[in-house]
């Protein structure tokens, strides 16, 4: 692959805690100048980012960010407020508590209640493989093949490490719904990095530093 096709999968992502917005406009004129498929943003900004791209690009924020330790209402009141400011995608991170207790039904349902708030908007499930045992990812990948969710993503960028390439490859096992999409996040650093992870099975790549290579 070139890397205008490669970038063209590319999430360029900015979540550090100390983003201005002068930083989302940077982010933003660089992501409409090389036609990435959105900008990851907090969702403080996602009003004024909607703003001044318009229907340039694609904006995509994140909920229950980065600890997914949040109420399911809370997160449902992060998604509508998301959505409502111009969001046109979600990433969220689900309960990993929940997950290692075995409340797997609240995982699922929790996730099936913010894509009832999502309609057609993408849903991308952050599970955070890093903190997961090997049987936890593949209950991941049978839970999120249940719901209406569009894409299983490996990480936060937040957290141990990001994404690696044994994760995308479980991902493309164990889902057994062909419409659930892999987004692999954390610690892309170079395209040819990001073409491994795209072979592997990834279809979108969440990163802030490729257009930077």
């Amino acid at each position: 692959m070139n890397k205008n096709e490669i970038l063209k999968l590319v999430d360029h992502t900015m979540l550090k805690q100390v983003t201005t917005f002068e930083n989302i406009q940077k982010l933003c004129d660089d992501a409409i100048k090389h036609n990435v498929a959105s900008v990851c943003i907090p969702p403080s900004f996602v009003k004024q980012a909607k703003q001044y791209v318009g229907n340039n690009m694609k904006i995509c924020t994140v909920i229950g960010f980065p600890n997914g330790y949040n109420t399911t209402q809370t997160k449902i009141f992060e998604t509508e407020d998301a959505l409502k400011n111009g969001a046109d995608e979600i990433d969220m991170v689900i309960n990993i508590g929940d997950l290692k207790s075995g409340e797997y039904d609240k995982v699922k349902n929790e996730i099936k209640q913010i894509k009832d708030v999502c309609k057609d908007n993408i849903l991308k499930v952050i599970i955070e493989t890093c903190l997961l045992t090997e049987s936890e990812k593949i209950n991941m990948c049978e839970i999120i093949s249940d719901t209406k969710a569009d894409y299983i993503k490996t990480s936060t960028g937040f957290s141990l490490s990001g994404a690696k390439l044994d994760d995308i490859y479980l991902f493309s096992k164990y889902l057994s719904n062909p419409n659930v999409k892999i987004k692999a996040a954390g610690g892309i650093s170079s395209f040819e990095d990001a073409e491994l992870f795209i072979n592997a099975g990834a279809n979108r790549l969440g990163t802030s530093r490729l257009i930077q290579s």
